[in-house]
């Protein structure tokens, strides 16, 4: 009868500390809901994000668009720099964008 009272007593501690695992991880699961339903309340007007593409073209593709950026970047700092006139450097951020995709093409010409 002492054994079996052992055994109980081991089947309780097990069972209580079952409950507090279980309790411990609804806690947890609570707390990845709120943070996601809190994360979607504020990402969720962007849509969703789509994986990049992995492949040496994309790579080279990304770094080339890098460099497209920061020339023209540079470019419009240049201006801003020598320039005092606030329609020239408006001007040359419009036709930076605008010339964009001539300057890339003639830039990484395969």
């Amino acid at each position: 009868m002492a054994q079996t009272g052992a055994r109980a007593k081991a089947r309780a501690e097990r069972e209580r500390a079952a409950a507090v695992a279980a309790e411990r991880r609804a806690e947890q699961e609570a707390k990845v809901a709120d943070r996601r339903a809190r994360r979607e309340r504020l990402f969720g007007w962007t849509g969703a994000r789509r994986p990049r593409p992995a492949s040496a073209l994309a790579e080279r593709r990304r770094r080339n668009v890098r460099i497209l950026v920061v020339v023209l970047l540079l470019l419009n700092a240049l201006v801003y720099l020598v320039t005092e006139d606030v329609g020239t450097v408006v001007f040359a951020a419009i036709a930076s964008v605008l010339v964009a995709p001539v300057v890339y093409t003639l830039l990484f010409r395969r």
